[in-house]
Formats: C-alpha cells, structure tokens, sequence
C-alpha cells in the first residue's frame, strides 16, 4: 500500500490497477469567498485557476528531490527525477524503502522494474493529473465543494512555501493542506485531514532542487535496458461501466466517472474483473467488480491506511470492493448504489 502510495505521488496518474488485481465534513469556519479567493497575491483569482497552475507547474518543471509519505508513524521514500521537454516528460521513482523498485514513466508509458523477481512491468497509464496526484480533472467543479483559505508560509525541503487548506464543504470527503512554492507554483508537501482537521496522511518533499540538470534521453535509455528481465504486460482494455453491465443508479454528489478498465480473460460467462473510477476533481474512488470466489472472498470488511479507505461487500454473485481517499461513509454510498443491470 504504501508503494502504490508513492507511485500515486510521484508519477502521472494514479495506477489504476497497482499490484494485484483487486487487492486492496466540516473543518473550521472559512474566510469570505472574496477573501478566500485571494490565495497568494498577485497569483490566480479563484480556486480552480490556482490548482490549474500547481498542474502545470508539477508538468513543466525539471527537478531532483527525495519524496517522503507518512502516515500513522509509518514511513516511506523514494527519489525522483523528472524532467520536460516541450510536449515530452520522463521521470524516475526509485524506493529508498522497502523491497527495491524502480518506476519509469515516458509519458503514458509506464516501466516498473523488481530487481528481488527480475521483473519489469511494461504499461500505458491514462494521465489523469500528475505529480503530486493533486488535480485529477482540469474541468472539475471543485469550488462547489471545497473552499480555500491561506494559512501563512513555512519553509520545506529548503524553500520558502505558501500554505492553503483547501476545505470541504461537506463530510463527504477529506480535507487538504497544501504548501506551495509561489514563484513556481509547485506543491511540495500535502497533507490530507479528516472531518476533525487530523493529519490522515503527509507527504512531502525531504530535499528538493529545481530545474535540475536531468538528461531526458538518459532517463530513456535506462527505461528501455530490460536485458534480464522477465517482461510483463497486463492486459487492460478501456470500456465504460454500461458496456459491462454495471450502473450507480444514484449520483454520489461531485463525483463524476473518470475511466472504466476491464481485465479480459478471467470468466467471461460472469463478467470480468472491472475498475470504475470517480473523482471530484481533488479525491478519488475506485470501484472494482470482479465474480464471486468463495474460496478467496472469505468475508465482508472495511480497512483504513492512512488517508486511503476500502470496504468489500458481496452483490449476488458479484464481489464489490471500493476505495478512495474518502470517508467510509462516501464509499458505502458507492458501494450501495451500484447495480447490475445484465
């Protein structure tokens, strides 16, 4: 989990289907709109146009830096290199913790490499936002659910950083801290909280150094040495929900479908293993659907890791599992509404 934590921080869209298939409010008053759409001075007007500019910011800068995830006294690493070339960015994620691995994204192309399995993992991603997995929709309504407040500056990994708590307007979903570097608009830490205004989970930059002298063709040469490794590559297709058979019959509020993927060849008389993916423009939910195993689906659960959340229920011979780095509440709602209609 903490892994597909990283990944989900330092590369280009979350990865949908991350390891194993399957596996698994109200904070304090805010300023007026007026003053809470004054973010940084002489920065965006509103909301939408700042996060607008922290995306950007995360795609067009060349940078060095190692990148830190806790949460619940746990902790992980991994360095970074990314660089931009026009229309064309690379990037690679090496762990600093855990079992060895290291990730290369070419734009949607993806490599994972397992030096303990002598494993590399070839596949394309669909960019849904990139780092640091913050904006998920460049045309999401997330002012209609969420409010912005500035809360001073501090320094992190070296720089100087502006502070925004970016607030929900209901419990529906989690709350943000944001520090941001104003002369570049990159984030460098985030920290995800709950109703209550805890720390469910931080992440940030340890060391950080801008417009580094990162070589994109080097970066590529590395990404493409796979000589003695066992070459993987997952079979996803796109589809959308309908075509599978599956509707939410009721809207959960501020989430629209982002992506539907399906994985051919399971048993297709049931229907294959599916993820529907949902966002409001900051959180996300995936849905999985996969036919009913007896001997794995033992019984029905709820875990919490930090921000990210999971539930599994069984629906006919069907079994459910949804995630996201929402409140369970959010997630039953999801859970509860999805239906088979074939």
């Amino acid at each position: 989990m903490m892994r597909r934590r990283l990944c989900q921080f330092a590369l280009a869209g979350c990865s949908l289907l991350a390891g194993p298939y399957l596996a698994a409010q109200t904070l304090a008053p805010t300023a007026p709109a007026a003053q809470s759409a004054q973010l940084v001075a002489g920065e965006p007007k509103n909301i939408n146009e700042w996060l607008m500019r922290m995306h950007e910011a995360s795609r067009k800068r060349s940078y060095i830096g190692t990148f830190v995830v806790s949460y619940d006294g746990v902790m992980s690493s991994a360095k970074i290199w990314h660089v931009c070339e026009g229309t064309q960015q690379v990037e690679r994620v090496e762990t600093l913790t855990g079992a060895p691995r290291s990730i290369f994204r070419h734009n949607d192309q993806v490599v994972t490499f397992l030096p303990g399995q002598k494993v590399a993992r070839t596949e394309r991603r669909e960019s849904l936002g990139l780092f640091p997995e913050l904006l998920r929709s460049a045309d999401s309504r997330i002012a209609e659910f969420y409010k912005a407040r500035q809360e001073g500056s501090e320094r992190v990994a070296g720089v100087d950083a502006d502070i925004v708590a970016l607030i929900p307007k209901d419990a529906m979903r989690f709350g943000y801290r944001v520090w941001v570097e104003p002369k570049r608009g990159m984030v460098v830490k985030l920290q995800t909280l709950d109703g209550e205004g805890k720390v469910l989970e931080q992440a940030a930059f340890s060391e950080l150094q801008f417009d580094a002298p990162v070589k994109m063709d080097k970066l590529v040469q590395m990404m493409g040495k796979v000589d003695g490794y066992r070459i993987e590559k997952p079979e996803l297709v796109k589809t959308t929900a309908s075509a599978e058979g599956w509707v939410l019959k009721t809207p959960v509020a501020g989430f629209q479908p982002m992506s539907c993927y399906k994985r051919p060849g399971a048993t297709p008389a049931r229907g294959e293993p599916m993820q529907w993916v949902f966002s409001d423009g900051l959180a996300s939910v995936s849905v999985f659907a996969e036919p009913f195993d007896a001997e794995r689906h033992l019984k029905e659960s709820r875990m919490s890791i930090g921000a990210t959340q999971s539930l599994t229920r069984r629906l006919d011979a069907y079994w459910l599992t949804v995630m996201g780095e929402v409140p369970v509440a959010t997630l039953r709602l999801f859970a509860d509404g999805l239906e088979r209609r074939k």
